[in-house]
């Protein structure tokens, strides 16, 4: 898994960054987050994260100062300014790409598509794996298919699998749906029906059966704690209806 850190002064680009990879279950853990340059030099020393985004204009210390210390590490910058010799001393330091505030999450999957790709956990097969599921959660998986798209044979994808995530495919694919899920509920306000679809569930009994053992908590309660009046309105009409019950 990626080891990355957030150094910003401003916390809402802390907390986008965060959601963002929490959002689109990206492989990669959040080590660690700095408000300043003297606390972000201190961070990346003790982490040694892979994966570093960085704001330019900090207390103490500026990102490129930063940046010019750092080894090995990818960069992703972070800034307000939007100026050429900004970004020309940012890629000469060895950044990987730059991104404007306010952030843009197709801008920033994008980069950290370049800085890291999907090599995630230093092994081909799983790296490969995962691309595929994180891509065709929502489609009909099955362990045959899945070989057949990597080119390997049943077994060793699923001991690669296994060994590196401690998971089955299958289990892995339920807890991809599920948090893609409960993104669709919380964040775009779907109802239970049309999450439970566009995250690859047919039958509703399956996802509730499935929500509740990845979150501890039905989809209704889910939302009744951080839904849209909407979609709590959905959620408790439908468990009126008997919809939750397996």
């Amino acid at each position: 898994m990626i080891r990355a850190v957030i150094c910003d002064d401003e916390k809402a680009a802390l907390n986008i960054i965060r959601h963002f990879i929490e959002a689109e279950m990206l492989p990669i853990e959040i080590a660690g987050t700095a408000e300043n340059g003297r606390d972000a030099w201190n961070l990346i020393q003790r982490e040694k994260p892979d994966l570093v985004f960085m704001d330019i204009h900090m207390p103490y210390m500026n990102g490129f100062e930063i940046i010019q210390k750092m080894k090995d590490s990818k960069v992703i910058i972070i800034t307000a300014y939007d100026s050429f010799e900004y970004a020309q001393k940012a890629l000469r330091l060895g950044a990987v790409d730059i991104i404007l505030k306010p952030i843009d999450f197709q801008q920033l999957r994008q980069a950290i598509a370049r800085a890291v790709g999907w090599n995630f956990t230093g092994n081909e097969v799983v790296d490969q794996i995962l691309a595929y599921l994180y891509e065709h959660y929502n489609d009909k998986i099955d362990l045959e298919t899945l070989a057949r798209q990597i080119f390997c044979s049943e077994s060793h994808l699923a001991r690669s699998l296994k060994k590196y995530t401690g998971m089955t495919v299958v289990s892995f694919v339920h807890k991809i749906r599920i948090e893609k899920s409960r993104h669709m509920l919380k964040e775009e306000g779907l109802s239970v029906k049309e999450a439970a679809e566009r995250a690859g569930y047919q039958n509703l009994n399956h996802f509730y059966k499935y929500f509740k053992q990845y979150t501890g908590m039905t989809p209704a309660a889910y939302m009744k704690k951080n839904g849209s009046r909407t979609a709590i309105d959905l959620a408790e009409k439908g468990t009126e209806n008997g919809e939750e019950k397996l």
